[in-house]
């Protein structure tokens, strides 16, 4: 199935580009959040008419993201957990529990899909870099410092 992005999709295209991809792709996830539409001459000429305001508005994101990866550089939570013998945690920390560790440091827009753990979740105690995925084109490490309580 051929589409037009209306943003920045990583390992995809950039903001305008046609690109071919398999029709659950873009049926499941691409149009309904308004990531894409499909490649027809309608809509071809619609995306013309709005390309400037598609890229102002990809430009504040950028802007935006930037922003916050400033604001969150040099950033460390610490996070006090249950352990066993050895320093194995009772249960693990995850995206969910370091976006929240930072939510509570001051940092209010971070949200789950934006923490990346390529290792899986965190089972041991110390200290962790954790990438924060913040815009396609931002990213920024955060320290996580997990602690026996």
């Amino acid at each position: 199935m051929n589409i037009i992005l209306l943003e920045r999709v990583n390992n995809l295209g950039d903001l305008g580009d046609e690109v071919s991809v398999k029709a659950g792709f873009a049926r499941n996830f691409l149009l309904p959040q308004g990531k894409a539409v499909q490649a027809n001459k309608a809509n071809r000429s619609k995306f013309e008419e709005r390309r400037a305001e598609l890229e102002a508005v990809a430009n504040d994101r950028l802007a935006a993201a930037q922003a916050r990866a400033e604001s969150m550089a040099e950033t460390t939570v610490t996070m006090v957990v249950k352990t066993g013998e050895e320093g194995r945690l009772y249960g693990s920390v995850g995206t969910q529990d370091i976006a929240d560790a930072l939510v509570e440091a001051g940092h209010s827009e971070v949200v789950r899909a934006e923490v990346r753990m390529p290792e899986g979740v965190i089972r041991v105690v110390g200290e962790y870099d954790i990438a924060l995925q913040l815009h396609s084109d931002v990213s920024v490490d955060v320290k996580v410092n997990v602690v026996a309580e």
